[in-house]
This record gives C-alpha cells, structure tokens and sequence, in this order.
C-alpha cells in the first residue's frame, strides 16, 4: 500500500514541474485559502454547510485541484460537500463496492494519492466511474478528530481532491491538504458542540414551557375543585396514567377545554 501513498503519480512529476508554479507561491496560495476559510467560519452553523465551504475553499489552495468532495463515515459514508456536485457519483460508487481511495484512507489513515488508470484491479468500480467523468488524477486525505480527555482520536472521514490532469498533485499537494483536514476537524468539532447546545437549549425551553402549563392546569383544578396545589398535581398524574397520555399533554388538554368553555 506504500506505492498507493508515495510512489503512485511519480512517474509523471519531471513533466510536471516545469507546469508547476513556484513553491512560495503555492504556499501563498494555500495560506490566502486558509485565511479566507478562517474569516468564514460560524459558531452558529450546521455541518454539511461548514464543510461545503471547506470544499470549495479547498479547491484554490491546491493548483490543479478541478473539485474536491468531503466524505463523512461516523457509520455509513456519505459526501457531506462537494464543490461539484457532478462528481459525487464517483464517491458513491466506491461506497457501493466498499473500496476505494476515500475510504483506503478512511481505513489507514495515510494519503491516497495516484493516477487514474493505475489501479483498476484494486478499485474497478472507482477507476471506471473517475474515468466516465474525465478525472484522471485524486488526493485523499483522512480527516480525524484529535483526542480530547473523554474521547480517543476519531476519524470522521476523508477530504478528496480531483483533477483533470494526469500529472496534478505531489507531495507538496498532500502536506497542504493535510492543513485543510485539521481545519474541516476543528469546524466539525465546533459544528457538533453547537449542534449539542442547541439540542441542550431545546430541551430547557421545552421543559420550561411543560412547567408553566402544568402550573396554569394546576391553578384551574384548584379553583374548580377547591383543593390544594398538590392535590390537583395529583389529578393531573392520575388522569396522565390513565390515559397513557404525556402530564404535559394533559395539562394543555385541560387548558384548552378550559378557554373554550
């Protein structure tokens, strides 16, 4: 598998480099790209659209990079971004065979990086649908969360960059994609804690709202039956386990049947 992550694309590197631009600038590019990722960054914004900017913001930092997908796998892979939406057939097809670049670096961690047409007996099903849509060379990198003091590093999916050029990519290309993978880990750590606090504001909200109409049914059984608030508690608890019937849901019932009388 070392040839898959180092040895792949080499053949094709001397042609390349005279096409290549200067290292300083692609790194300038790559920083500019960064920066422009940073600046667009929310704390209050849902995943699938903090990576789909990752994707598309992806796609300047690298030189040849025509379009770059985003998988996802907690459990069954999906593509969460894609800065074309045209290409996503191919990563579907490497989750239909369960094999594949994206998932190969899914699985061991390392970048995948090779030519399109040098590995048709490793992943057929990947190298016919890349070579339908025209893609001839792919990066993948893994994207993984870091460890916290609760949790084991995770990995969470890979970043896949296509290009149309046979000779796009080199090593240069990986360590910068790998910049982007501890960026999409940052703005997804930052999407599932905002995602959890919304979750946590909900619940309070809900249970806020079932305590003041328990309250209100309360009040009206104690004018009605003259009795404590602990007894019409009671009522409400008993008519709940009968009716098999949320105290909440209870309470609102006897609310609205309330007003409307």
């Amino acid at each position: 598998m070392d040839d898959l992550n180092t040895v792949t694309g080499r053949r094709h590197a001397h042609s390349a480099d005279a096409d290549r631009q200067d290292p300083v600038e692609r790194l300038d590019e790559a920083t500019a790209a960064l920066a422009m990722l940073r600046d667009g960054f929310s704390a209050e914004e849902p995943l699938d659209e903090v990576l789909q900017r990752l994707a598309e913001t992806a796609t300047r930092a690298i030189q040849d990079a025509d379009a770059v997908t985003i998988t996802v796998s907690p459990a069954q892979p999906r593509t969460a971004a894609a800065s074309d939406n045209t290409l996503i057939e191919v990563d579907e097809k490497q989750y239909g065979a369960n094999r594949g670049p994206c998932l190969e670096a899914a699985r061991t961690l390392h970048a995948v990086r090779a030519v399109v047409g040098e590995n048709k007996d490793t992943w057929p099903e990947f190298e016919t649908a890349a070579d339908q849509h025209g893609v001839r060379a792919y990066l993948s990198v893994p994207i993984v969360l870091p460890a916290s003091d609760h949790n084991d590093a995770t990995h969470m999916g890979s970043l896949n960059i296509y290009s149309y050029t046979a000779t796009a990519f080199d090593p240069f290309d990986e360590s910068v994609m790998r910049l982007f993978t501890t960026a999409a880990s940052a703005a997804i750590t930052n999407a599932h804690q905002w995602q959890r606090s919304r979750e946590h504001i909900k619940h309070l909200e809900t249970a806020l709202t079932s305590r003041a109409v328990i309250e209100q049914a309360k009040g009206v059984l104690m004018a009605v039956h003259s009795c404590t608030a602990d007894e019409a508690f009671t009522m409400l608890v008993q008519r709940s386990q009968h009716e098999n019937v949320k105290l909440r849901d209870v309470a609102k019932t006897l609310l609205d049947n309330a007003t409307q009388r």
